[in-house]
């Protein structure tokens, strides 16, 4: 499948996705259409409840980590939320930067940048803005922000090169990136990783970890931090699938892996 092609699925999915509760996208990730075969976000998802500024409304149980835990914000700093879908890392980032700071989300699915957008007015806030755009050409000025955060989206974009070099464009000389994303341990068996359904709610559009991290060092990324690593269990009724029996017991004996990191390194 093609870039293009690839970007219209997910646009799609999420689309759809937007339309749901949190409980719903739990319960299947794209709804009745069972998008991910059953592969629910809650084996990716963590608990936001005890965060200041956490906005249950804008939560839709689409994370696979915290990246603001690791991400070093102060108050009166300059954020960009990169896929910020409903808004929920954006209103956990400004209850940090206060309302000295400033925080934009970029995201390219209409539905979603409505929900923020509702969720942001219902809130009151004056400095979190949504843009629309894609993150291989963001339509953001240079040296614009101290922080970049992402949560479980980097994965979805199919040129991680573009996207780490349109992050270290628009942040500020010696501003940073904290992220966290879905990546593999190996190689993902053909079958698992080329389902576009699973490309755009889950897993197949992450690589491995080693080839994540020289993508950033190659875009002139230095100190590179690796935060958190949690492997993902995956059922194996889920695997069953995509897999064969003999590429089950690969999978399940640490030879291949599916892990969420938190990741941040700097300009």
């Amino acid at each position: 499948m093609e870039a293009n092609d690839l970007k219209l699925v997910v646009k799609e999915k999420y689309g759809q996705i937007a339309q749901q509760s949190k409980h719903q996208n739990e319960s299947s990730c794209c709804g009745a259409t069972s998008c991910c075969s059953g592969v629910d976000y809650t084996i990716f998802s963590e608990n936001y409840d005890a965060l200041a500024g956490y906005n249950p409304d804008a939560d839709l149980g689409l994370g696979c980590g915290i990246p603001t835990q690791f991400a070093g914000i102060k108050i009166g700093d300059a954020v960009l939320d990169l896929g910020s879908g409903a808004g929920n890392d954006c209103f956990v980032v400004r209850a940090i930067v206060g309302e000295t700071g400033s925080v934009t989300g970029l995201d390219f699915t209409d539905a979603m940048l409505s929900k923020a957008n509702k969720n942001a007015q219902k809130l009151g806030f004056t400095n979190v803005e949504f843009v629309k755009g894609d993150i291989e050409e963001m339509p953001l000025p240079d040296n614009t922000f101290d922080v970049v955060v992402s949560n479980c989206v980097l994965n979805l974009v199919p040129d991680k090169n573009k996207a780490f070099a349109q992050i270290l464009r628009v942040l500020k000389p010696n501003g940073h990136f904290c992220v966290s994303d879905v990546v593999l341990k190996g190689e993902l068996p053909e079958k698992l990783r080329k389902d576009a359904e699973m490309y755009a709610g889950c897993v197949s559009g992450a690589i491995d970890i080693n080839e994540y991290l020289n993508i950033i060092e190659k875009q002139g990324f230095e100190n590179i931090t690796v935060h958190k690593q949690k492997e993902i269990a995956i059922p194996e009724n889920i695997l069953a699938n995509y897999l064969t029996q003999v590429e089950i017991e690969s999978f399940k004996s640490g030879e291949i892996g599916i892990f969420s990191v938190t990741v941040s390194s700097y300009k």
